[in-house]
Formats: C-alpha cells, sequence, structure tokens
C-alpha cells in the first residue's frame, strides 16, 4: 500500500476539525448562553493552555514510545473533548472543560501524528523522496479540518436544530472512522531511535533565527479572521452573522492549504523565501483588516481572510519543512511539538483584543499587529540569499534519512 500516510493524515484532518468546531460559534454562544465576548474568546484562548502540555508530552512520549499509540490514544481524548462541549449547552463550566480537553489531545496528535505522517511518506514506509512531501501532507491534511469545521459547525448553528449540541456530531463521526482506518497504518519508530543520536535541535541557528521568530504569526491570521473579524464587521448582516463567520474560518485556513505546494516552490529561490512572502502577505491582510474594521466593510473583511490565509499556508510550510530538516534522528516528534507550542500562541490573538479593546480601538491593535509582522520579515529576510547550496544540503539530507530507515 503506498498511501499508508493518508489513513494516519486524516487524524490530523479530525483534530484540525475539533480545534475549529468552536470558533465560528461562538456567536451563537454569546446571543443563546448569554456569555461575553471576553467568555467566549477567553474559551478560545483556553485552547492553547491545554495544548501546549499535550505537545510538550506528546513530542517526547512518542519519540520514546511511538507515534501510533500516542495518536490513538489522543483522538479517543479529542472525541470525549467534544462530548463535554455538548454537555456544556446545560452547563458552561463544560465548555472550558472541553476546551482543555480539545487542547491537550491535539497537541498530542500535532506532534506525533506530524511525525508519522511524515515518516510513513518517506522509505521504507512510502515513496516519496523529494525533501518536504511529508510535512506538507501533514500540513494540508491539518488545515483541510482546520477550515471545513468552521463553516460546517456555522451552517449548523444558523439552521440546525439544537445547534450547540448538533454542531459537534460531525467531529465524532470523523474521529471514530478515522481511528478505525488508522489502525492498518504500521509504527514508524524503530527501536532505539528515541534515545539514539540526535541532531542539534532547537541549537541549530536556522531554528532560533529562521523558525523561533516566524512561527507565532501561523495562526495569528487564522484567528484574527474567525475569532475578530466576524464580530467587528457583521452588525448590518442580521440573520448570516455566523454563516458569515463559517466562512471566514472556511476560507483563511482552506487557501493556506490550496497555497502550500506553491510555498514549496517559492522555496526554490531560496530558503527563507516562503518566510518572507508569507509574512508579507499577511501583514497586507492585518492592513486590510484594520480598514475594514475600522469602516464595517464585510467583503474587505473577506479579502482580508483570504491574504491572512495565504499568510498561514505560506508560513507553517517553512516551518514544518524547516523543522523537518533540522531534526536529528530520534527527535522530529520533539522538535515538531515545540514548534507548535510556539505557533499555537497566536492562537491567543483575538482574546488579547477583545482585553484591550474597551482601552485601545481594534482596528489600532491591528495596525500594530502589520507593524511588528512587517519588523519580523525585516529580521528574518536579513542576509537572505539565492539558495545556491540548497541542493547539497538536500541531498546529505536525503541520504542521511535513507540511512536512518535502513535503507542505505
Amino acid at each position: 500500500m503506498q498511501n499508508k500516510w493518508l489513513p494516519a493524515a486524516l487524524l490530523l484532518t479530525a483534530v484540525g476539525w475539533g480545534a475549529n468546531q468552536f470558533s465560528s460559534l461562538l456567536g451563537a454562544y454569546q446571543h443563546d448562553l448569554g456569555l461575553s465576548a471576553q467568555a467566549t474568546t477567553g474559551l478560545l484562548a483556553l485552547y492553547v493552555v491545554g495544548l501546549l502540555p499535550g505537545l510538550l508530552l506528546g513530542g517526547p512520549l512518542a519519540d520514546r514510545r511511538g507515534r501510533r499509540p500516542v495518536v490513538l490514544g489522543a483522538v479517543v481524548v479529542n472525541a470525549a473533548a467534544t462530548v463535554a462541549l455538548m454537555i456544556g449547552v446545560d452547563a458552561a463550566a463544560w465548555l472550558a472543560v472541553g476546551r482543555l480537553l480539545t487542547g491537550l489531545s491535539t497537541g498530542a496528535v500535532l506532534a506525533a501524528g506530524s511525525a508519522w505522517v511524515r515518516e510513513l511518506s518517506h522509505p521504507p514506509f512510502g515513496t516519496a523522496v523529494e525533501d518536504g512531501v511529508g510535512a506538507r501532507r501533514a500540513g494540508v491534511m491539518l488545515s483541510m479540518g482546520f477550515s471545513l469545521s468552521g463553516l460546517v459547525s456555522a451552517l449548523i448553528a444558523q439552521w440546525g436544530p439544537h445547534p450547540l449540541v448538533i454542531a459537534y456530531l460531525p467531529h465524532l463521526l470523523l474521529c471514530v472512522a478515522g481511528s478505525a482506518l488508522a489502525l492498518s497504518c504500521p509504527e514508524t519508530r524503530t527501536d532505539g531511535s528515541g534515545s539514539g543520536a540526535r541532531g542539534r535541535g532547537m541549537r541549530d541557528p536556522r531554528f532560533r533565527r529562521l523558525v523561533l521568530p516566524v512561527a507565532p504569526w501561523v495562526f495569528v491570521g487564522p484567528t484574527v479572521a474567525f475569532g475578530t473579524l466576524p464580530g467587528l464587521v457583521s452588525r448590518d448582516l442580521v440573520g448570516f452573522e455566523i454563516v458569515y463567520a463559517g466562512v471566514a474560518a472556511l476560507v483563511t485556513p482552506g487557501l493556506g492549504a490550496v497555497v502550500q505546494p506553491i510555498a514549496r516552490r517559492v522555496a526554490r529561490r531560496g530558503e527563507r523565501a516562503p518566510a518572507v512572502v508569507g509574512l508579507l502577505v499577511l501583514a497586507a491582510g492585518l492592513g486590510l483588516a484594520a480598514i475594514s474594521a475600522a469602516r464595517v466593510l464585510p467583503w474587505a473583511a473577506l479579502v482580508a481572510c483570504l491574504l491572512m490565509g495565504v499568510g498561514y499556508g505560506f508560513t507553517v510550510t517553512f516551518c514544518l519543512t524547516l523543522v523537518g530538516r533540522i531534526a536529528g534522528p530520534g527527535e522530529l516528534a520533539r522538535l515538531t511539538a515545540v514548534f507548535w507550542c510556539i505557533s499555537y500562541l497566536g492562537f491567543c490573538t483575538p482574546f488579547g483584543i477583545s482585553l484591550l479593546a474597551p482601552v485601545v480601538p481594534a482596528p489600532v491593535l491591528l495596525a500594530v499587529l502589520v507593524a511588528l509582522v512587517l519588523i519580523t520579515c525585516a529580521v528574518v529576510s536579513t542576509g537572505d540569499q539565492p539558495d545556491r547550496d540548497g541542493e547539497e544540503r538536500r541531498r546529505a539530507d536525503h541520504v542521511q534519512r535513507f540511512r536512518d530507515a535502513g535503507v542505505l
């Protein structure tokens, strides 16, 4: 079976779905349960509180015990988290429990699942030999769940019966189906790989100078798109506020998935090129978002979401590909976990904006983000040059990967 990676990648889609299904329901929770904007965006950020330990524990555990048991166990917890969210319609405290468990389980799957898909894509388990194929597959499948869940949940919440319960059923079905299919996927961790020789990891200059500054911006665009903008521009869309939020949640990460192959081609012009392009487009999207919020322009806000989606796709592809190059034998899941920890800090952006909004207008805060993105872009692009030695480095990475897999 040449596509052994696909069932494992479907579990990334499942947890991506679970992570974002709540986001487009923020307006419904405010309207139906009377929760404040600070409370709903706080629940959105609470996901990160659970995510960080999930990543930090899941990555090393997957390197020691294997990808398969960590991923399958975490998906069970992910489904349980959704059940807690369904109960939350009658007891709001369960919403906090559900969001924490969602973050915890998603973190474990991101750390172990990304490494699992990458290893299943390349020899001896898969046939892909191009550098970054596995990382791209993991990113695309995660983005697919991340984007589709927002629209599906919004449509159900806008017109379906018992919306704050029924909207979560698709995720449960996806978890069950994905787990059943993934049982056939082999374990890719070899004996001793968790304790063998390691690369420089976080000590690698490329991680400190490139991944570290870019990673926090990966999720800023998507979370602003579905956690902040809809509430600022949809006041005149009476009866369609939730659907509008769902469309924003679809187009931003959805376009991010579409542009990831383009980001790989851009990388041929230089290792840092996808990061520079992604940050510049993200800055343009945040700038247009600020204008849209100031003038209440829903159509312009959707264009801003598209731009922020492109920025998301380029930055996540850049970071995952570079992490795959940096990670030595036995530390891929661990280093991937560190990257996701840093990147998911961007999930707190809507909560920060909602807290500061009474003091500083949201458009001004968005403009501040534009300035910070441009500063980051300047820092990352300093010293960039055509990737003259890129082919030599990638050939060396291929040889080392094949040796680790026992092919050479």
